[in-house]
């Protein structure tokens, strides 16, 4: 060999590692999951009433998505179902109380593949129901240990104080669990790495009790809080399959107490908290190194009904409780202040973040990549959202319509465009027969049997062996 020709050849080899060299490192993943947050946030304009200046900052930094849902309208399922990329229905998870690891298999959830690919993963507060998840998900996973660090329950607040019953108890921001959640989260942005992270800060707040600091209520004064619209006869044109889902006892306890605005005030205050723990997170992320290449998700689990329908909490297929929140900050390929209101659901996340992230979609993922939505809200999309509710029980939404159907075959309808809270059920006209026909193609084909739940419940919290990662024996599906 030539000195010439080993000269080039080093300088060929040199040219081959600097291009490697010079590859984009990989971006960093800023998840952030908020329990019970409906649509009342300043970019759907849903309810003016709300104040979430942190989340409308989120909002003007990327793409919001309109019309997005959930796949289950309640906590478990629907978590489930985003972190796992499974459908309820083929999952066969569908309600709250067992172990959602009795459905889904070790090795699915959505960072897997994240510390596959050399990732950092920490882990903090409410991301899967009850605080369970799989060992080998997390490098870490914040837990309270310190009785000091927020616990409401051990102050004697009540689940229903701020909602049935009136919020006695004063508090600061310290003395709830979602800001020492943010505290770890920030201090997670603040570390020196050598490889990317993927932070999940799960917020708790605006679940029941809706109690936190008083100067939150008071950006609400009960004098000005307007009720969601009504209609007194709503409940009439329902099957009675759905007539079977609506909370009426809670309603009527808040009619009888007169505690309707009062509890709407609870609620938003408790956005108000939750909007505010946004903001610091988002503060220390702008101070940090990383704010140029990070990924930031913003979703809750589902919707949340204030009186509409006669119906409060969740636990229903119609739009409040199946609506909520849906950000995108992604580097690169979303611009500031995109609204897309297409129609999509929380199955998106998964396979979007992944391929963003450049990471194989794992092929039981069952959710459809939205990246084409962030770097154009207002290209094409024909895919509707689709949302389970027990055994059989879907709703179909696109941007005119939400159907619904029923185990037993029972039927709702609405037009959106002319009817947005839902009063006018068209299912019963025989000129819609072709319009539910087209929508019934996208309902679910597989559809778990709800038997095979098993009867124990989810563990989670502190010194439950299932609620730091420590995959218990008995979760083998019976």
């Amino acid at each position: 060999m030539t000195r010439s020709f080993f000269l080039l050849l080093l300088a060929a080899c040199s040219a081959v590692a600097l291009q490697a060299d010079a590859k984009e490192p990989k971006p960093n993943v800023l998840f952030i999951a908020v329990d019970d947050l409906n649509h009342w946030v300043g970019y759907t304009g849903r309810n003016p009433q709300a104040k979430t200046p942190n989340i409308d900052r989120l909002s003007k930094m990327g793409v919001s998505f309109t019309r997005a849902y959930c796949a289950a309208p309640l906590c478990n399922p629907s978590r489930a179902a985003l972190m796992s990329g499974i459908r309820p229905g083929t999952s066969g998870c569908y309600q709250n109380a067992p172990d959602w690891r009795s459905f889904i298999p070790e090795g699915r959830g959505l960072t897997v593949p994240f510390k596959n690919a050399g990732y950092f993963v920490a882990g903090a507060g409410k991301i899967y129901h009850s605080n369970t998840y799989y060992p080998g998900e997390f490098d870490e996973y914040f837990e309270k240990r310190d009785p000091d660090e927020g616990d409401p329950a051990a102050k004697g607040i009540t689940r229903a104080e701020g909602f049935h019953t009136p919020v006695t108890h004063d508090i600061q921001d310290k003395d709830l669990a979602d800001w020492h959640v943010v505290n770890y989260c920030i201090k997670q942005l603040e570390a020196k790495r050598d490889r990317p992270f993927f932070i999940a800060c799960g917020l708790f707040r605006p679940h029941l009790p809706w109690v936190v600091p008083r100067k939150y209520y008071d950006l609400f004064p009960l004098e000005t809080i307007n009720l969601p619209p009504f209609k007194e006869n709503d409940l009439d044109d329902l099957p009675p399959a759905a007539k079977r889902m609506v909370k009426l006892n809670d309603h009527q306890k808040i009619i009888e107490s007169d505690r309707w605005k009062a509890a709407i005030q609870s609620y938003l205050a408790s956005i108000a908290y939750t909007d505010m723990n946004i903001g610091r997170l988002l503060d220390a992320l702008e101070k940090s190194p990383h704010r140029d290449n990070t990924i930031v998700v913003l979703w809750s689990d589902h919707g949340w009904h204030l009186g509409e329908k006669s119906h409060w909490r969740k636990f229903a297929l119609w739009e409040e409780a199946t609506r909520m929140p849906l950000i995108w900050v992604v580097p690169g390929v979303t611009k500031p202040g995109g609204i897309c209101e297409r129609t999509v659901d929380l199955m998106s996340v998964y396979p979007t973040l992944c391929a963003l992230a450049g990471i194989p979609v794992p092929a039981h993922v069952e959710g459809e990549n939205i990246k084409p939505l962030l770097a154009n809200p207002k290209a094409s999309w024909n895919t509707p959202a689709v949302t389970t509710f027990g055994f059989q029980n879907h709703a179909v939404r696109t941007e005119q319509w939400r159907y619904i159907r029923y185990a037993d075959g029972s039927e709702e309808l609405y037009d959106h465009s002319k009817d947005p809270y839902e009063w006018t059920n068209l299912a019963g006209s025989t000129d819609t027969r072709k319009i539910r026909s087209e929508l019934a193609k996208w309902l679910p084909a597989k559809n778990a049997s709800e038997k095979n739940a098993p009867a124990r419940t989810a563990g989670g919290g502190v010194g439950d062996p299932r609620g730091n990662g420590k995959k218990p024996t008995d979760l083998k599906r019976k």
